[in-house]
């Protein structure tokens, strides 16, 4: 079975890596999708976003990438899963907050392609606290988010932020 894993990923942080893996033990194909979104003014371009999940995903020793591909897209998520012929969303959980924005997220999807379903995974307890929008705040105010991200994303994040 094949799932598909979306977001922005700006950047990626240990936390994804996590759902990540976990997602790639449970389905025999799991397809990254690196969401085009301007509204969120990203830090990193898709194309760079894309390149450092990539990077991220082979630093993480413990990731069997062999299943695993990185795209990038636009649009509604619907139709690009649909379309790559995927019927599974994995969406990761961190606290009761996402839970509200995703569920209602889930109901709208499904409102758009019934076939296509939501599964969420929780994130596990030592990187539930971790967010993108977080790790970017502390690396511009000079903080060390070295624990919060892969070697790839660290370089970046502060060579982009010099």
């Amino acid at each position: 079975m094949k799932a598909i894993y979306p977001g922005t990923f700006d950047p990626i942080t240990i936390g994804h890596l996590d759902i990540i893996k976990r997602a790639a033990q449970i389905f025999d194909n799991l397809t990254i999708a690196i969401a085009e979104n301007p509204s969120k003014k990203p830090l990193f371009s898709q194309k760079e976003r894309e390149e450092l999940v990539i990077k991220s995903i082979k630093e993480h020793n413990n990731i069997n990438h062999k299943n695993i591909n990185v795209v990038k897209f636009s649009g509604l998520l619907v139709d690009f899963a649909a379309k790559s012929e995927i019927s599974v969303l994995i969406r990761g959980l961190r606290a009761i907050s996402d839970f509200e924005y995703e569920f209602q997220m889930s109901c709208m999807n499904s409102k758009l392609n019934s076939e296509i379903q939501t599964i969420f995974l929780p994130a596990s307890d030592q990187v539930q606290f971790i967010s993108s929008r977080f790790v970017k705040q502390i690396a511009s105010l000079g903080g060390d988010v070295a624990h919060l991200v892969s070697e790839s994303v660290y370089q970046k994040i502060y060579n982009k932020l010099k």
